[in-house]
């Protein structure tokens, strides 16, 4: 499962805008497919971190939002009830998350899945910066762009195949690890393509964001 490090490539950082193409690699495969108001931008990395399909609407206004969230198929996560009430109204399928913290709006997001009958499908975890898709690369590819020590400490390296982050699993892994099992535990959710070897399933859990 997700969990990681990062070292900024030297690629621009790409702006997350907003909607991006469903054509595009985070949307594809089954993975249940959200879009996250500005008020919740950490826990859209976290999502994308878990495998799962996370727009993360920073610029733009309620009624944006709401075209986007029909245009592509995706249910709205928010804290304003306000705009939750509205969404409803027009027919948009939406979550009201309740906390403080990321693990509260989990717990949130579990539950109210279970009660919509929505059952929450993730894949492999995706780039936490713009949600694409991640790809192994061989250390020495990325020698230049990670710190001496990452490279002793570290066997296992992924490339954002869109804005060229990199993850390794670190520091963060045991909390989003934790957290992940705190969503599976809660809520009734799927991971795609988890009938695999326990070697490979260990090389992808390695694949890690946030």
């Amino acid at each position: 499962m997700p969990g990681s490090s990062t070292k900024r490539s030297r690629r621009p950082r790409p702006q997350d805008r907003g909607p991006r193409d469903p054509r595009s690699p985070a949307g594809t495969n089954g993975r249940t497919r959200f879009i996250v108001d500005a008020m919740l931008g950490s826990l859209a990395r976290k999502l994308r971190a878990f495998g799962f399909d996370a727009i993360y609407y920073k610029a733009g206004n309620d009624a944006g939002l709401l075209n986007a969230a029909l245009r592509e198929g995706r249910i709205i996560l928010t804290a304003d009830r306000s705009l939750a009430a509205w969404a409803k109204a027009k027919g948009v399928r939406t979550m009201v998350l309740i906390g403080d913290s990321d693990g509260e709006r989990l717990d949130s997001l579990a539950q109210g899945a279970t009660a919509a009958g929505v059952m929450l499908v993730r894949g492999d975890p995706l780039c936490s910066l713009c949600g694409a898709e991640l790809r192994a690369v061989e250390k020495n590819e990325i020698l230049g762009e990670i710190p001496k020590s990452v490279s002793r400490r570290h066997r296992l390296f992924f490339r954002c195949e869109s804005c060229g982050q990199i993850y390794w699993r670190g520091s963060h892994w045991k909390r989003l690890m934790s957290l992940a099992r705190r969503l599976n535990q809660k809520g009734h959710v799927i991971v795609l393509g988890r009938r695999k070897s326990r070697s490979k399933a260990r090389e992808a859990d390695a694949r890690v964001a946030c």
